[in-house]
This record gives C-alpha cells, structure tokens and sequence, in this order.
C-alpha cells in the first residue's frame, strides 16, 4: 500500500467493502506469536540471513485465510494486530515485524507490537488516519529512512514510474478515515509530497533480465496501470530448491496465503494490470 492495498488503497481496487470474517482476541494474536517465536528459537533462525527468516517466517503462514482491510476499523487510529487472516500488505508487514524480532533477539509479543508499530507508521508514530504508510512507495521510503530495507528497484534496471498518485483523494469515499476532513486534507498534502520523489519499477518486460538480482525475503509490489495508484498488490520472493522465482502472498483470488505454482515472470504476464515491480530487500538489523 497507496499503501497498498492493504486496506489501505485498498485493497487496492480490489475490495472496498469491509466484511470481517474472522475475529480473534489479542490473546490469540499473541498466541499465534510466541508460537512462530518458540519455533525461530528452536531452529536458531537468528543465525540465519535476514532473507531466510523472512522466507521461513512466511511460509508458516501458507493457507492461512484472505481478509480484505483488515486495518481498516472504526474509531481513532490505533494498531491492529491480526495473525490470524491477512489482506495483502499486513502480511508482508507482520512477517517482517516477526523478522525483525527474530534477528534482534527480541522474542515478545510486546516486541513484535513495537515494530508493527515501526513499519507501518510514518517515523514510528501513530498520529491519526494520515500516519499510516498508505501509499507503498512511501511506505518503501519510510522505512528505508529507518534503516529497516533498502530500494534495489532502481539498482536492479529499473526506470521511473512517472505517475501522480492521488487515488485516495480521488476515491475518498472508499476510505473510513477520510470522512474526516482534516484527515482528507493530510492526505492530500501527503500525495502532494509524494509527487516531488522519483519512484521507479521495473517494467514487466525486464523481469526476465532483473529477475536474478532478486533473492527469497525481497518484498516485491506489483506496479499497477490504475490511474493515481503505485502498486495493486504485494508479496515476498520465494526461490523453491530448482532456483526458480516465485512469489509468497496473501492473494484475494484464492483467499489464502500461498505460494504461486507459476513463476513469478509467469505470473506477470498473466496480469494484464500489472506493469512491473518494485523491489526492497530487508536490511540486517544493526542492532
């Protein structure tokens, strides 16, 4: 997600209609937690490159159900913690808050919270509806400023993007939070930034060159040809045992986490919407 659908642009064109199908308590949600915590323990996952936790990570979640704006709630904005469903973005974003956990041998549900809260807000910080990463470009520029990931689209062969992004402001009523108008306004200065920032992505023609610069754990969004969006969808690069590319997401099509059986330049090329990718790769954490 902007941000991404994720409920955020949501869904990104794809469902903007909030029908929560699953409700669990936060007891549960630090249940599912401390299990995925308890595991990376006993198989020492710290020791492994940020890259394969992030795999790893996200593979125990294969099969697990599609919700559509899952952050997308009543009331003032606060953080929503779901491992229980997942719309595309929150996947990639609590895969990479256990990730972090994980190599920073900080192994809490109350950890996990804090960097949830890191990723997914603006410096860090909850301040309103407009605080939220929507956009996914600016969520990747915000959180390389963290220190957290680094974009290799450019690095990788990529060319701008050239778009005005302005699909929340122009589709305002799909959006709880921006009934309220100082909110609205926040976002419009916020798409205002963003049209001052080169993005790029690489065109789906190149992925067949690019595609070898990528490595499992890299965050992959796919760019969109929607008017005023960046990205329709989000995910993370799998390399299977044969070193072929595929693509780990949270999907509405099939409505579960999985694992595309095609690859990932297959899978492009079977989405007439999608122009290309951006990828960010997740940084080993200095601390």
């Amino acid at each position: 997600m902007p941000h991404l659908f994720r409920s955020y642009l949501l869904s990104l064109a794809l469902c903007f209609v909030f029908v929560p199908a699953y409700c669990f308590s936060q007891d549960e949600d630090r249940i599912v937690c401390n299990r995925i915590l308890s595991f990376s323990f006993e198989h020492k996952l710290f020791e492994k490159p940020m890259g394969t936790v992030i795999g790893t990570i996200g593979k125990r979640f294969v099969g697990s159900p599609y919700e559509p704006n899952t952050l997308e709630q009543p009331g003032a904005e606060r953080l929503v913690v779901n491992l229980h469903s997942f719309d595309c973005m929150t996947f990639v974003e609590n895969v990479l808050a256990l990730s972090s956990c994980i190599k920073k041998d900080r192994l809490s549900f109350d950890e996990f919270q804090k960097q949830l809260k890191i990723i997914r807000y603006r410096g860090g910080k909850i301040q309103g509806y407009a605080s939220r990463l929507h956009y996914f470009s600016e969520w990747v520029y915000d959180n390389q400023r963290k220190g957290i990931l680094r974009d290799m689209t450019r690095e990788f062969g990529g060319v701008p993007l050239n778009k005005r992004l302005n699909f929340m402001s122009r589709h305002r009523q799909l959006y709880r939070g921006l009934a309220d108008s100082s909110a609205f306004l926040q976002i419009q200065e916020i798409e205002d930034t963003l049209g001052t920032r080169q993005v790029f992505y690489i065109p789906k023609s190149a992925i067949v060159n690019s595609q070898f610069e990528i490595k499992t754990g890299d965050i992959l969004a796919m760019t969109t040809a929607q008017e005023g969006l960046d990205v329709a969808h989000t995910g993370i690069a799998i390399r299977l045992e044969d070193h072929s590319l595929h693509y780990l997401h949270a999907p509405n099509v099939k409505g579960k986490v999985t694992i595309t059986g095609e690859t990932l330049s297959q899978y492009l090329q079977k989405h007439s919407s999608f122009t290309g990718i951006i990828v960010a790769r997740v940084l080993e954490p200095s601390e």
